[in-house]
């Protein structure tokens, strides 16, 4: 991939992040008259970062699969708000821990799709780490063509076995 791809990724990433970063609404001005009010407890989290809960309730993060196009390792621009959801996580909880698991579809040599499966972890990896995740929270494994999610010979098949599943190993 040449420099100027380089940059025009990374920079479409961050914006992507940017766009899926929580959005945190500002109460309207309270009435001035003084009242009693039970004490406040704070959250458990910092509004605005990502706790182990939002991995089922945050629309973004629940997604999970990144799907590529045939014989292709570059991620496809609709699911760069969803990695930089994932690497907001990442950020947000250092301690957590993700598997990239790559996969391809039943054409090709078994050794060529396990080595597509793990250039198409690593490039969830790359943009993950160009938002800001950290290469020590991500493991990249290839399964190759040796776990479809679907087994028919046709296009649409081969599509939904052509893709890296996120997997939280510690959230």
């Amino acid at each position: 991939m040449n420099s100027t791809a380089r940059i025009v990724l990374a920079a479409v990433l961050c914006t992507a992040a940017v766009a899926c970063s929580k959005k945190v609404k500002e109460a309207p001005p309270a009435d001035t008259t003084p009242v009693e009010t039970a004490p406040v407890t704070q959250p458990a989290t910092t509004p605005g970062l990502y706790g182990p809960a939002d991995l089922d309730s945050d629309a973004c993060l629940r997604q999970r699969v990144i799907y590529f196009d045939f014989d292709q390792d570059v991620l496809r621009p609709e699911f760069q708000a969803a990695v930089g959801c994932h690497a907001k996580y990442l950020r947000d909880r250092p301690s957590s821990r993700m598997t990239l698991q790559g996969h391809a579809d039943e054409r090709g040599s078994r050794e060529y799709n396990l080595g597509l499966g793990e250039r198409r972890g690593n490039a969830v990896s790359s943009a993950l780490q160009a938002n800001g995740g950290s290469a020590s929270q991500q493991m990249v494994n290839s399964s190759g063509e040796e776990m479809p999610v679907c087994t028919e010979s046709n296009e649409d098949c081969w599509a939904k076995n052509r893709r890296v599943e996120i997997i939280y190993t510690t959230k």
